[in-house]
């Protein structure tokens, strides 16, 4: 009989203050005879093998080859922190949210009690797309990545100057501060706020979106999933210029440089145990009510 995996618990230390909804969890799923293990999201990692508020702390990277699922603790961003080290190896994620608004979180704090069906089986998987990126100096590769929300480049606080390409072909030239590069999950995100469209989370696409874009006609565009999507970053408006993926640390592109940015080989795979349709999470996130 094959040994039953373990459960992760990654909360960000501060959304789940003191670990207080970590430890309620943590009770729901041991009562049901679930081995779990604390993970948290602490900035500096000092603490990551030290014991916090009574729980035992451990590294993330250490714990997913034999782990079932991990439940995050914290809003959309934590859950992005727990999808790049998870990918890989293809470990389930289940997000309470305790941020913001919280668009990839299965579960709303009030919904916790869900969590005893994990401890049973009672939930299903749903795959989300990933993008790679990678940015191209000359003949040289200068940096990798991958996404599940976006990439977005854009100024300093200045406009520059960029060229889109769907497969080599244009698709929009514009001075701007910058454009989004998102997959359905990161639609609701920053692509959302620049003006591009809300798309449906297990649906396979690229979004383009144009920032501030210094051209009326400049459009976002929803492309097929196996599009590779260029960015040329012109020399006109020659203005420091970054990337970031998923709202990380940020790349100083240059003049010239050219990012690609396709469908990665990766998914995010998600849990669901809710119920609640997407067109009731948008409706409930951007405020409309009945």
């Amino acid at each position: 009989m094959s040994r039953q995996k373990n459960i992760i618990l990654c909360p960000n230390a501060d959304r789940d203050i003191g670990f207080s909804m970590s430890r309620r969890v943590c009770e729901m799923l041991e009562e049901r005879g679930r081995r779990t293990v604390f993970c948290p999201m602490i900035e500096d990692n000092t603490a990551s093998t030290a014991t916090i508020h009574g729980f035992q702390a451990t590294e993330l990277d250490n714990e997913l080859s034999s782990a079932e699922m991990i439940i995050t603790f914290g809003g959309d961003g934590t859950i992005l922190r727990a999808a790049r080290a998870a990918s890989d190896l293809g470990v389930p994620i289940l997000g309470i949210n305790m941020g913001g608004k919280g668009f990839i979180a299965e579960l709303e704090v009030e919904d916790v009690e869900l969590i005893r069906s994990v401890a049973l089986g009672g939930y299903e998987i749903e795959n989300r797309m990933m993008l790679d990126v990678e940015v191209n100096r000359g003949n040289e590769t200068v940096c990798r990545d991958y996404a599940l929300n976006d990439i977005v480049l854009r100024g300093d606080n200045k406009v520059i100057d960029l060229t889109l390409f769907g497969d080599g072909q244009r698709i929009s030239k514009f001075s701007g501060d910058g454009t989004v590069i998102a997959t359905p999950t990161g639609s609701t995100a920053y692509s959302m706020a620049a003006g591009g469209p809300i798309v449906e989370p297990s649906a396979q696409n690229i979004i383009v979106t144009p920032i501030c874009a210094h051209v009326l006609e400049t459009k976002s565009f929803v492309l097929v999933s196996d599009r590779r999507v260029s960015v040329e970053i012109g020399c006109k408006n020659n203005n420091p210029a970054y990337l970031s993926v998923d709202g990380g640390e940020q790349v100083r592109i240059q003049s010239g440089d050219i990012v690609n940015v396709y469908k990665s080989g990766r998914y995010t795979r998600l849990v669901r145990i809710a119920n609640r349709s997407f067109y009731r999470k948008v409706s409930e996130k951007l405020g409309e009510r009945a």
